[in-house]
């Protein structure tokens, strides 16, 4: 999937879930923490939104980040590594390519998180009740509360709340991750 395509739908699955909250522009930017200028250009497609961007859209929505960048659907699905929809942070280079999101009634996403060694990815609380999983694959990493992560290494797994502040960072060059996000 393009870039384009991605945005084309992010754009649409904003207005859906907008309308579906009965909120207006002004009410969600003002929940996003975001300028209404930005909202109703990521609603036309002509934004570019970040990770941090779509985690508080998501939470002002009280929907999981992956309805909108990859609503659910049925069926099998295979993503190979470097595809899916994948999403640049602001802060760190991390980008998170989501490889399953939720079926109606269920509320758990998956996510390869790909992340270099400079500055953390730090995370606001996510919707109330989220917990992270993570299992490191390459690399090393710090994850889990900005107070207190946990150094791990390939194979390792931290649970942690995802509704507190947290933090990602990589140690090494070419880390690599599996997140699961439960939603509770």
């Amino acid at each position: 999937m393009g870039n384009a395509d991605l945005i084309a739908r992010i754009a649409a699955s904003i207005r859906r879930e907008r309308a579906r909250a009965g909120m207006s522009q002004t009410e969600l930017a003002r929940r996003a923490g975001l300028a209404k200028s930005t909202l109703s250009q990521l609603e036309a497609g002509t934004g570019n939104p970040s990770v941090e961007t779509l985690w508080s859209l998501g939470a002002a929505l009280d929907v999981p980040f992956s309805r909108l960048v990859d609503p659910p659907r049925a069926g099998v699905r295979v993503v190979r590594a470097g595809e899916g929809p994948a999403t640049r942070s602001e802060q760190a280079e991390y980008v998170a390519t989501l490889l399953a999101s939720c079926p109606p009634n269920a509320r758990r996403d998956v996510y390869r998180v790909t992340a270099e060694p400079d500055d953390p990815h730090l995370s606001d609380p996510h919707m109330p009740g989220t917990t992270e999983h993570v299992v490191l694959s390459t690399g090393r990493a710090l994850a889990g509360p900005q107070d207190d992560p946990v150094e791990l290494a390939p194979g390792d797994y931290v649970a942690y709340p995802g509704d507190a502040p947290h933090v990602f960072r990589a140690l090494a060059p070419g880390t690599t991750a599996i997140f699961v996000m439960e939603h509770t």
